[in-house]
């Protein structure tokens, strides 16, 4: 699994937002994103990313079936695919803030989608390059 977030944003101005969901917190996940980003997630074959859904089923968790690390997480929406990256995953994460905690779970299914449509990645591709 390959992932490359790109952002004109420097590291130091993320402030991964750590949602304490039980899911979330047993995979110390903390995501970082940017609207005006792009992500891209590439598979060395077909099914290496696993999805898994909890809560209100909107977001797909991403997790890599190789190791095991969720990746991020996703929104499919009629506009398009959002996603966010859990920053643990990333390279060179060593200059990034101290994390926010983050409830989405107090949200509604809408709250949600609008909070993510607002602070997601809005270019998300998803590709397979076989070995």
């Amino acid at each position: 699994m390959n992932i490359e977030f790109t952002t004109s944003k420097s590291t130091s101005e993320f402030q991964p937002r750590a949602c304490d969901c039980s899911f979330c917190r047993k995979h110390g996940a903390a995501y970082i994103s940017d609207p005006k980003g792009k992500l891209s997630i590439i598979q060395r074959n077909a099914g290496a990313l696993h999805e898994y859904r909890q809560g209100s089923n909107t977001a797909r968790f991403l997790l890599c079936k190789d190791c095991g690390v969720l990746v991020g997480v996703a929104l499919d929406h009629e506009s398009g695919t959002y996603a966010a990256v859990n920053a643990g995953c990333l390279d060179d994460v060593t200059e990034l803030g101290e994390s926010l905690s983050a409830s989405p779970q107090r949200l509604s299914p809408e709250e949600k989608v609008s909070r993510w449509l607002a602070l997601w990645v809005p270019d998300v591709v998803f590709t397979t390059v076989p070995q």
